[in-house]
């Protein structure tokens, strides 16, 4: 397990990187946090790392966006705060997202942890005082 700590939100760069140089052939990566922690800067910044153009917002309520990174490949942001059923992500056919082989940034995992796949990344972000933040990625 890798640990950071950080100071200020603008050493999430340094983070996105170390996440990205850790994810070892993994594509599915697990965010846990509480609201307000930074999951979806903290995606932001990967997207940013990996070439993506659009803009980063949460898809709490699309439950998945899409940008494309600059090698081509897909980046899935997914947000599932707002569901209430675990059958409402096989509604919109998250194994094809997740088994895709394309990189899937996952907000909330813990409302679907059923259908998580095992070798995913997990990134737990812990909140301090003003923009302290440590990270542990696992």
């Amino acid at each position: 397990m890798k640990r950071i700590e950080i100071e200020s939100l603008s050493e999430l760069s340094s983070v996105a990187e170390q996440i990205i140089e850790s994810l070892n052939g993994r594509n599915v990566v697990l965010f846990y946090g509480g609201m307000g922690a930074g999951k979806t800067t903290l995606i932001s910044r990967i997207a940013a790392h990996m070439g993506a153009e659009d803009q980063v917002t949460s898809p709490t309520f699309a439950i998945v966006n899409q940008y494309v990174a600059d090698d081509g490949g897909h980046i899935y942001h997914f947000d599932f705060y707002r569901i209430e059923r675990i059958e409402e992500a096989f509604d919109f056919g998250y194994e094809e997202y997740f088994y895709s082989g394309e990189l899937c940034l996952v907000e909330w995992p813990e409302k679907i942890e059923p259908l998580l796949p095992d070798d995913a990344m997990v990134v737990r972000i812990e909140v301090g005082d003003d923009e302290h933040r440590i990270f542990e990625i696992d």
